[in-house]
């Protein structure tokens, strides 16, 4: 089981495995529709998700989890596709090293939206580095 601290480690992995999935799209997708590019890395990833939540016996049924729970994954799931199909139709048709920056403007609306809808309060030092991204994100975005 994971520690309280270790959400840290596993975001830096989510971090390099995000910037590795920005460069292996970009090679990928060269001479392919970025949508028929999206559908077959989505069958990839639940065939691998599938072999390890069954391998580690964390399957269980489904169908008995709450209707709460599969309305928020379900909406999850949409996000989560629309998200892609726009991620890889920007890498096909832009730079990865300004595409990847500008996706990557989620961080700052995960923190207005946890503020909105979570009731999360950022410290005004968190709020600082919320706005620093943002202003990051507008500096590689834009040309001079």
């Amino acid at each position: 089981m994971a520690s309280p601290s270790s959400w840290f480690y596993f975001a830096i992995f989510s971090a390099i495995f995000a910037a590795l999935t920005a460069i292996f799209a970009k090679i990928g997708i060269k001479g392919v529709d970025s949508d028929l590019a999206t559908l077959i890395r989505t069958g990839i990833i639940l065939a691998v998700l599938f072999g390890f939540v069954w391998f580690t016996g964390k399957w269980s049924n489904p169908l008995t989890l709450p209707s709460r729970t599969w309305l928020f994954l379900g909406l999850s799931a949409l996000a989560t596709g629309a998200s892609w199909v726009c991620y890889f139709r920007a890498l096909q048709v832009g730079e990865a090293s300004k595409v990847a920056p500008v996706d990557k403007l989620s961080l700052v609306l995960v923190a207005v939206f946890a503020f909105a809808f979570l009731g999360e309060r950022p410290l005004l030092r968190e709020w600082f580095g919320i706005a620093m991204v943002a202003a990051g994100v507008l500096v590689l975005a834009f040309k001079r």
